[in-house]
C-alpha cells in the first residue's frame, strides 16, 4: 500500500456549519487507512480546540472530546498558528489537546510538502 501525506487545514469555526465535524471525521478514515496524517487550524478553526465547547441551545452534540481519540489512530501531527490564536486571545494553554504552533508562514511550507490538502 502507497502511504500519502495528507494534510486537513481546519479554517472555520466548530459550531454552525458541519466543515468541522465533516473534517473530523474524514481525518479518522484517513488514519484508519494508515496513511500519514496531519492536521492545521488556522482562522477561526482554532476554535475547535478551545476547551470547554458548551452547545447548549443549538441542538447540536459537542465533538470536543473526539479530538482526544486522534492518539488511539496515531495521528499526533497537530499544528495550529500562532497569530490565529494570538488574533483570538488564546494561547496552546487554552486548547483541549497538545499542538504544535508555529508561524504561517512555516505552516505554508509545510502544506507545500503534502501529497494531498484538504481544507475545511
Amino acid at each position: 500500500m502507497t502511504i500519502k501525506k495528507f494534510m486537513f487545514v481546519n479554517r472555520k469555526a466548530p459550531y454552525g456549519t458541519v466543515y468541522a465535524l465533516e473534517s473530523l471525521e474524514v481525518v479518522l478514515i484517513a488514519a484508519a487507512f494508515e496513511q500519514d496524517v496531519s492536521l492545521a487550524f488556522l482562522d477561526d478553526g482554532v476554535y475547535q480546540l478551545k476547551k470547554g465547547h458548551s452547545t447548549k441551545g443549538i441542538e447540536m452534540k459537542a465533538f470536543e472530546k473526539t479530538y482526544g481519540a486522534l492518539e488511539d489512530y496515531d495521528v499526533t501531527k497537530l499544528y495550529v498558528d500562532e497569530e490565529s490564536l494570538a488574533a483570538r486571545g488564546l494561547t496552546a494553554d487554552d486548547l483541549c489537546i497538545p499542538v504544535e504552533t508555529m508561524s504561517r508562514a512555516a505552516l505554508g511550507k509545510m502544506i507545500e510538502e503534502q501529497d494531498v490538502v484538504l481544507s475545511f
